[in-house]
């Protein structure tokens, strides 16, 4: 006779958690969506007088907008990619070879990410006005590039180190090259990992904005950049309302590609679970 598993009880803490988790995560987006899609909304009102896309077409009708998401969309294409090719090799390095500082070396890459980072931005941009490099994209590329470093090598070392070793003797000993193993065995253990990480690092340089207000202001804006402007400029509540979800959506479209195509246990696998 089968032992029977003993019945799961219903956790009431649990539930109160998630809900409490939920609320805490979903009320602010909550205001902010309703804030876009309203035109009055006053005080003490708990749900606005009147909604509207009047703020929305006030906001597409207007060129900047359109330069700064081309420009965001561009400039972080560039950032990835760019990452990608200095990163990944390195992270194999890491992850498969011994040499010496290793150690140091995969540090100093994880480093930049423990000092305070407007403090790092401002030595940074220092040493950019001295090399011509502020207010112009490539400026921005640069520190940008410095931001995404620990993803693009942290996870990519995990994935490569996660790879079935017996799979790649198996195929050495039957004669394949090393490029052969890796493209046909390395690689594609590794890539859903390593796809997380290319998305993690495409969405936090879309909405990095110390970086590229600080070195790219004020030719080089940004979607971020351009909100705070807007929200600086602007009294009206709506207009960085606007933007928010503008710049929501490329976002949570790549988080759902990223779910649909490269699955959540990438992600687990990438952070080391």
């Amino acid at each position: 006779m089968m032992p029977q598993s003993p019945a799961l009880k219903f956790d009431w803490t649990g539930l109160l958690l998630a809900l409490l988790l939920t609320l805490f995560i979903a009320l602010p987006l909550l205001v902010v969506a309703t804030w876009a899609f309203t035109e009055i909304w006053r005080y003490p009102s708990v749900i606005p007088q009147q909604f509207g896309l009047r703020f929305w077409s006030q906001t597409l009708a207007r060129k900047d907008v359109w330069d700064a998401l081309f420009l965001s969309l561009r400039l972080t294409a560039t950032v990835t990619l760019l990452s990608a090719i200095i990163c990944l090799p390195a992270a194999y390095a890491f992850a498969r070879m011994r040499f010496p500082g290793r150690n140091i070396l995969f540090l100093s890459f994880l480093a930049s990410h423990a000092f305070p980072k407007f403090g790092l931005l401002v030595a940074i941009a220092g040493i950019f006005l001295q090399l011509g490099l502020i207010s112009t994209f490539w400026g921005v590329v640069l520190i940008q590039l410095v931001g995404t470093l620990m993803l693009m090598i942290w996870i990519p070392v995990a994935a490569f180190q996660n790879v079935d070793r017996r799979m790649e003797e198996a195929a050495r000993d039957a004669g394949a090259t090393p490029l052969r193993v890796f493209w046909s065995i390395t690689l594609p253990q590794a890539a859903p990992t390593i796809s997380a990480a290319l998305l993690l690092t495409f969405v936090g340089t879309f909405y990095e904005t110390e970086g590229a207000w600080l070195i790219g202001a004020p030719e080089i804006r940004t979607m971020p950049v351009l909100m705070i402007s807007f929200i600086n400029n602007q009294i009206v509540v709506q207009y960085g309302a606007v933007l928010s979800v503008m710049l929501w959506v490329p976002s949570f479209a790549a988080l759902m590609f990223a779910r649909r195509v490269i699955g959540t246990g990438a992600f687990a696998r990438g952070f080391g679970a």
